[in-house]
């Protein structure tokens, strides 16, 4: 394939920002809320004690819009000690975020003590996990994009689910078992991790994000340092963050200036991991010059119009390479050329090269129109900037 030569600018790429999406999903809370509610088990669930609602584990759905639907899916799992649930904060709020940027979800009302155990609560989440897969085309959800993400007992139920599954049960009578448990990614928030969790990660454990903070009691806080350890240890794809500040059950934390912020990180994240978009991803290499010259150090990336698409990023000294798990997906990307050095061989002196990073998204200084790109499998990219 001959390689692309970017010297004619085309139409200015969409400009939708995740920061709009967050912001249109907290102004949604507190509206009419429309959702229904089933049985896991219609025919009634297993180990049950008896046939009231606290026997019969639901599953409450909230659709994504339909214009705005991405095809993902979460099961949530409130906290609550597996005594109660917190269905509000850490079910409710958090369904209608995720609905309004484009994420269907399903909050799980599991069997709770003094009757019930966490490992039932387990079977009721790896339940849930098997039912959405299986009726993925009735919601409108994609069976290889369904997530779970708990809070607290329930942060203990997406680690547990994310380590205990089976790919389905294929003789089962009941066509809901013949499905995989595995969620497609976990995502704890604050959670309470038992030590042993850590010890049954493996390379094929789902990609995780964690959220604690500094401030929670102590044996919360530490639970979850043995388990991304064990995910780092095993090569699973995760990001954590620990805040400082933030009480233990503070759901989407509204209004908190720092622990507030791990709802965005999470948008950011399912994004960058590609659960937003049913688009493949491929492979991309080429070239990046400034001024007829390769870069000397400095980084590239391919902002796609799809504001559901993963962005593609990395460093390079003129040449460049992503693999297809990092790489773009097909189609318009604008393209973003960071300067962060000019003369590699000041590293040794101590020396500057330059005042500041320079940025660079149009093809020339005189340029009216953004650098754009069209991505295509196997096909190279070289980038040209001119400025002067």
């Amino acid at each position: 394939m001959r390689p692309i030569q970017i010297t004619v600018l085309v139409s200015v790429i969409r400009a939708t920002q995740l920061l709009f999406l967050i912001l249109l999903a907290m102004n949604t809370m507190g509206t009419e809320t429309h959702y229904e509610t089933l049985l896991l088990w219609p025919e009634g669930a297993p180990h049950a004690k008896g046939t009231a609602p606290k026997d019969q584990p639901t599953l409450k759905i909230h659709r994504a819009p339909s214009d705005t639907a991405t095809g993902a899916a979460v099961v949530v799992c409130p906290g609550g000690g597996f005594s109660k649930l917190a269905s509000d904060g850490e079910g409710l709020h958090v369904a209608e975020w995720l609905n309004a940027i484009g994420v269907s979800v399903f909050v799980l009302r599991y069997r709770l003590r003094p009757d019930y155990e966490p490992t039932i609560a387990l079977k009721d989440a790896q339940r849930a996990i098997r039912y959405v897969r299986h009726h993925a085309a009735s919601f409108s959800v994609d069976p290889n994009r369904v997530g779970v993400l708990g809070f607290s007992a329930g942060g203990n139920l997406a680690a547990s689910a994310a380590t205990q599954y089976d790919p389905g049960i294929t003789k089962a009578s009941d066509p809901v078992e013949r499905a995989s448990s595995r969620p497609d990614f976990s995502v704890p928030i604050y959670p309470v991790i038992p030590e042993e969790i850590p010890r049954l990660v493996t390379p094929a454990s789902p990609p995780t994000f964690l959220v604690a903070t500094h401030e929670d009691h102590a044996p919360r806080i530490r639970s979850v340092l043995p388990y991304y350890d064990a995910l780092l240890a095993n090569e699973v794809s995760a990001e954590m963050h620990v805040f400082a500040r933030g009480m233990h059950g503070t759901g989407m934390a509204l209004g908190d200036p720092s622990l507030g912020q791990w709802p965005e990180l999470l948008a950011r994240w399912l994004r960058t991991h590609g659960w937003l978009t049913a688009k493949q991803r491929t492979s991309v290499r080429g070239t990046v010059t400034v001024d007829g010259e390769p870069i000397t150090w400095g980084g590239i990336a391919l902002i796609p119009e799809d504001p559901n698409a993963p962005v593609a990023r990395t460093y390079t000294n003129g040449k460049f390479s992503i693999d297809a798990e990092h790489g773009p997906v097909p189609g318009t990307h604008l393209v973003e050329v960071h300067l962060l050095s000019r003369d590699f061989s000041t590293l040794s002196s101590g020396n500057y090269s330059m005042t500041g990073t320079e940025r660079y998204r149009k093809a020339s200084s005189g340029a009216s129109a953004p650098l754009l790109v069209e991505i295509a499998p196997d096909t190279p990219l070289n980038i040209e900037i001119a400025t002067k």
